[in-house]
């Protein structure tokens, strides 16, 4: 019998950029608070992601005081930070992949120093609460809505399947290049794969859709460079229906607290 327990809890407020570990978060119904509730976008409101501009994973994120701080990892002299109830009140049109949504910008302050950073204009701009971006309908189970994230409010990835992901590589690689919110022990590698629904704490989970994976996950989270790893060894054993697959997708239908320690307890597999 598999006793599973939530080993690490993830949020990423300013999609792309550096995440942040925490003990206990709140799950709201966009995912869990603060997650992927900011966004990076050009001139023409298209996201700007880490998938094309490597050196955002340079930059940290932190909450601290009511306020939020981005600072580059490696050059501490570079580093803003803004309320995190701040916006200039103007709604924008933005787009996450085929998704049209809106946002609204922090301040100009703010864009223009993220501008300076990558050489080129773009806008910092922040999710409203009221905005209703919708999950697909193909895999949502009840008008579920989702955040600036790609497509679902959470990812789970099971400390097992990087484990044995590792163990293939000539280098290991850290967690962070998936971006998981949930990271749980137990098991072997990818029994994630196998949950349908599941409890973690008192919160009801449901699996929408395993996560395909990006060229992002062959970034350094430390460094910002770019290699062939774990792409190219993923793809050997990972490849569904020609995608790469690691993680899987979340939907869940009510608020709570989500604590490290928690136990996962699933209620219903995957045939």
């Amino acid at each position: 019998m598999n006793t599973f327990f939530l080993s690490e809890l993830h949020i990423y407020p300013i999609k792309s950029l550096g995440g942040i570990s925490l003990k206990k978060a709140q799950l709201e119904e966009k995912g869990l608070q603060y997650d992927r509730r900011w966004m990076l976008v050009d001139e023409e409101g298209m996201f700007i992601t880490q998938r094309k501009y490597f050196e955002l994973a340079l930059l940290a994120v932190n909450i601290n005081d009511g306020r939020l701080i981005i600072s580059h990892k490696t050059n501490t002299s570079q580093s803003i930070s803004f309320d995190l109830q701040e916006d200039n009140g103007i709604h924008i049109p933005v787009v996450i992949w085929n998704d049209a949504a809106v946002g609204i910008e922090v301040n100009s302050e703010v864009s223009n120093w993220f501008s300076d950073f990558l050489k080129f204009s773009v806008k910092l701009v922040k999710m409203p609460v009221s905005e209703k971006r919708m999950v697909d309908p193909k895999y949502a189970s009840n008008n579920e809505v989702v955040s600036f994230a790609d497509g679902y409010p959470c990812l789970l990835i099971g400390q097992s399947s990087l484990d044995g992901l590792n163990e293939k590589l000539e280098s290991p690689i850290k967690m962070d290049r998936f971006r998981p919110n949930f990271v749980f022990t137990g098991g072997e590698p990818h029994i994630e794969d196998r949950f349908e629904t599941f409890y973690i704490g008192e919160t009801l989970f449901s699996v929408a859709k395993p996560c395909a994976r990006c060229v992002l996950i062959t970034i350094d989270q430390q460094t910002g460079e770019k290699g062939q790893e774990p792409l190219r060894t993923l793809a050997g054993y990972r490849t569904i229906d020609k995608k790469i697959m690691f993680g899987q997708n979340l939907l869940h239908q009510e608020a709570g607290i989500i604590s490290v320690g928690d136990e996962l307890k699933v209620v219903t597999w995957k045939m």
